[in-house]
């Protein structure tokens, strides 16, 4: 593995490993750049992964409390975790469940095709669904997703024959097995899925595309990746120029280091990049760094998500075949007469049966929620997926009560909820229900909101630097080369699992960095 040293000012440093950092990593590193590649967790392995979900839990997952502020559910259900994504190599691609569908036209010009919706911040995206289409092309290549370039989708599980046959009823139209970053046959190095079901506690067999296996090992193939793992980064560092020069960070050991830089790359998901930015504040950037607007860490949208079961007289046995393994795509369309905007897609779930009481279930323990347990077999599940309206105070800033190991403030997040989330949402259980109600459920049920798993809009683009944080490609309004590199990026949320969006975000700014370079501009 390659090492370079700390005072090499030629290096570009990348923060975070995930779906942003670990394709920005392999990206720059082809180019013929070489790369510091930080990550906070530590590196697993297809052989180190652990089946038992509590265990997985522990490996994978970003364990430090945050504090946080509002209306939505997490506040009183989860109070010191409102948002579940990884720390480990690879980030949350380890642990996501593999949906990638694309955003629609419609929704990257929200604020044109709804119209005034008060109380929100909606903005249309500074560049065109024609432009974004073109990388979703090449990302979904690079992925292999099922159902587009000749891939086959996922055999149907007993859970997606009972939504199936319920849409069906209902008169819905684009209902399938889903877009998977998932190998329904093998390729790109990897074998293909088993239908084992553990999706979400690392994929023992990399069916699954993950930075971890895929971007990052052929990063270090190159010779020019230095994988820092371990490895907090607390700071951004800038000249009396407003440039930035390098990080500041804490070791393996806890001791605090200082790598130089010429280019930076922030992709610690919409929560941590914020932070990172708004803990580099100095004399030149008092808010913050890249925050003359006063816009990090605003706009936060996380997904209006929720679960909704059925319960029938025979097993459905949900937990047998991919997680996400279907999707009816019929609701993710702007039709005011619902009343709300936006849309929302109804995606195939199924949870471990010591996840279900935390995250997936209305109410706590009793007679009651004994009786759904002993039915756990017969559960069929669905995940509400639904565009999240931006507000300006929902946001990211920093805990006044809590610090990290390392003494630092952790995020804070405030979420209120907009009337348009509620409706919204009580549209997407009434339609769920129906659907199990069709084909004969004895019962259903919703869950409260559980912890966000999809954040996006802390440092969204625009092309007005005083509407947000970054040009249309990721590169920041106020300091030249720094980027960022995630779904902060993302000027709405829309109602599609973000991953592939950000990926081909990526794939369009890497190539915008080489240009820049080679044109002596960078």
């Amino acid at each position: 593995m390659s090492k370079f040293d700390l005072t090499d000012s030629d290096v570009v440093v990348v923060v975070g490993s995930g779906a942003g950092g670990g394709t920005m990593a392999h990206e720059l590193t082809r180019r013929g750049l070489r790369v510091v590649l930080f990550e906070a967790g530590r590196r697993e392995t297809l052989a180190s992964f652990s089946q038992n979900p509590g265990t997985a839990y522990a490996q994978l997952t970003w364990l430090e409390p945050r504090s946080q502020t509002g209306t939505w559910d997490p506040v009183k259900n989860s109070p010191n975790q409102p948002a579940w994504h990884c720390r480990t190599v690879g980030g949350t691609t380890v642990h996501w469940t593999g949906a990638t569908p694309r955003l629609r036209r419609y929704e990257m010009q929200a604020r044109t095709t709804y119209g005034d919706v008060p109380g929100t911040s909606l903005a249309d995206w500074p560049i065109d669904y024609e432009e974004l289409k073109r990388w979703y092309l090449v990302a979904e290549r690079r992925l292999c997703v099922t159902r587009r370039n000749g891939n086959p989708g996922m055999p149907a599980s007993n859970n997606f024959k009972v939504m199936y046959n319920g849409a069906k009823r209902l008169g819905y139209k684009r209902v399938h097995t889903n877009y998977l970053a998932i190998n329904s046959r093998a390729q790109d190095g990897r074998g293909f899925c088993i239908q084992q079901g553990f999706c979400v506690q690392g994929c023992k067999v990399g069916a699954k595309w993950s930075t971890l296996y895929t971007e990052i090992p052929r990063a270090e193939a190159t010779g020019r990746l230095d994988l820092r793992t371990e490895c907090f980064v607390t700071r951004i560092e800038h000249d009396a120029s407003g440039r930035a020069t390098g990080v500041i960070y804490r070791d393996a050991a806890g001791q605090e280091q200082r790598q130089k830089a010429r280019i930076i790359c922030v992709a610690g998901n919409a929560i941590e990049t914020a932070r990172l930015l708004l803990l580099s504040e100095s004399a030149r950037f008092p808010q913050g760094l890249a925050n003359t607007s006063g816009q990090v860490g605003r706009n936060y949208c996380h997904h209006l998500t929720g679960f909704v079961w059925g319960i029938f007289d025979e097993p459905v046995n949900a937990t047998r075949g991919v997680v996400l393994g279907g999707v009816v795509e019929d609701e993710n369309v702007h039709d005011p007469r619902r009343g709300f905007v936006g849309g929302y897609h109804l995606e195939l779930a199924s949870l471990d049966l010591p996840t279900l009481p935390l995250v997936g279930l209305p109410y706590g323990w009793g007679r009651d929620f004994a009786s759904i347990m002993d039915n756990y077999r017969n559960m069929a599940g669905i995940l509400i997926n639904g565009e999240d309206m931006p507000r300006s105070d929902n946001r990211i800033t920093l805990s006044r009560t809590l610090k990290d190991p390392h003494g630092l403030p952790v995020a804070h997040v405030n979420c209120e909820e907009h009337p348009n989330d509620i409706a919204l949402r009580s549209h997407a259980q009434r339609q769920a229900r129906r659907m199990y109600e069709a084909v004969g459920a004895k019962r259903t049920l919703s869950s409260a909101t559980p912890p966000a798993t999809h954040q996006m809009g802390t440092a969204r683009m625009s092309k007005d630097p005083g509407h947000g944080v970054t040009t249309p490609f990721g590169r920041t309004h106020d300091i030249s080369n720094l980027f960022i590199s995630d779904g902060s990026v993302q000027t709405t949320a829309g109602a599609a699992n973000p991953t592939l969006t950000i990926v081909a975000l990526v794939l369009r700014q890497a190539d915008y960095i080489g240009r820049e370079i080679s044109a002596g501009r960078l």
